[in-house]
């Protein structure tokens, strides 16, 4: 098998989209967004902004990508219930999620416009939509609610009655960078690059000098490392306790997503440490796979293996070798697709598991869940791949 093929990377993202097609659209709006292994819907009825949004951006790439025009066709049938359901005109905000199509939890999340800014950019760049409206209005709502000029960050979270969450974190900004970088790309506008930019610097250089050059995942309202939070909780599907190797690895695809605009060279030394570092410190030589998270000191704190790390962590990988043309990076890149290829690939329906344990155990039969999966990050980083391969 060869992953490092335009073929392969092509077949496999169309075998992934080939488990949605059949049942993913519902009629009466929007994307069915729970599903078990085998295809079957779980809770029909309620929907997440970030699944919403990614189910658009996963159409979107694929009807270019694959040269498939129905798949636009579903790509704004998914828009247009963002704009239906989703976005409220009253409050000018976005649910968060949805039950029954109606409006569930109104608390606005700045990784949620994160992924509206996503999808709207992504649409743009592919061709689904023409307008930059909607792009240039959700970066004026975040510049209102989220960002932070001191900081040169954005906030989380503001809960349904308009009260500013006192968290602050990586990961809404690391996704915020990914749509900053996007929108750069569908409107050519050099707001959006410099913001990516912005990010970028202040979290992987600034923030990280705080933490031993790695990315931590939480702060204080001021922007210093918050040693503690969810120190009982290193399973917490947002705000896990420890570093990520994921997110360090997603850090390093960013940095040279920035990379093919601005050839500044921190961009790549960056990438390289947070990479190399990530990996060192993660990679199961027993079982295979990179582990989720790990303490302060190096020690696991989750050892179960989640599809996006090893994901986000091949398309870096598939990077780095581009840029470095250092052939380690090739290994690793083969050695993490072996891995998922034995064991995350769902060779019977289709798609990848979600998470299994350490020894590569099913720990669920919830193939995708509303806020938790539905096939992103591996699409993203066969695209990703697919154009590094040109």
């Amino acid at each position: 098998m060869n992953f490092y093929s335009t073929e392969f990377l092509q077949q496999h993202a169309q075998s992934i989209m080939g488990f949605y097609d059949p049942r993913v659209v519902d009629t009466s709006g929007g994307f069915f967004q729970n599903y078990l292994d085998n295809g079957e819907l779980f809770e029909p009825e309620f929907r997440q902004l970030v699944s919403s949004t990614r189910i658009v951006v996963n159409y979107a790439m694929a009807g270019k990508v694959l040269k498939n025009p129905q798949y636009h066709k579903m790509a704004l049938h998914g828009l247009d219930y963002i704009e239906s359901h989703h976005w409220q005109a009253e409050s000018q905000s976005y649910a968060w999620t949805l039950n029954n199509h109606q409006p569930d939890d109104m608390t606005q999340q700045a990784y949620g416009y994160a992924f509206v800014l996503l999808a709207y950019s992504i649409c743009k760049k592919t061709g689904v939509i023409e307008s930059d409206d909607i792009i240039q209005h959700t970066y004026s709502l975040l510049e209102q609610r989220f960002w932070q000029a001191e900081h040169g960050l954005y906030a989380d979270e503001i809960s349904a009655d308009g009260v500013l969450s006192d968290y602050r974190g990586q990961n809404a900004n690391m996704h915020l960078c990914e749509a900053m970088i996007a929108a750069y790309e569908a409107t050519a506008d050099s707001k959006f690059l410099d913001r990516a930019m912005t990010i970028a610097k202040n979290i992987t250089q600034r923030q990280a000098t705080m933490t031993d050059g790695l990315v931590w995942e939480h702060y204080t309202t001021d922007f210093e490392p918050d040693w503690e939070y969810n120190k009982d909780d290193p399973k917490n599907l947002y705000r896990p306790w420890g570093f990520q190797p994921g997110h360090q690895t997603e850090w390093t695809k960013l940095l040279l997503m920035i990379y093919r605009h601005n050839k500044a060279q921190w961009l790549v030394d960056t990438a390289k440490s947070l990479f190399d570092r990530a990996f060192e410190a993660a990679w199961d030589s027993e079982h295979g796979g990179l582990i989720y998270g790990f303490d302060p000191q190096g020690k696991w704190c989750d050892d179960d293996k989640y599809f996006w790390v090893q994901a986000e962590s091949f398309a870096a990988a598939a990077m780095l070798f581009e840029v470095t043309q250092d052939q380690k990076y090739m290994t690793q890149y083969q050695q993490l697709w072996h891995y998922c290829w034995e064991h995350l690939v769902d060779h019977q329906h289709g798609a990848w598991f979600r998470v299994l344990g350490r020894q590569n155990n099913a720990l669920s039969n919830q193939k995708s869940a509303a806020g938790a999966k539905c096939d992103y990050h591996n699409l993203g980083a066969c695209f990703e791949v697919l154009r590094v391969l040109g």
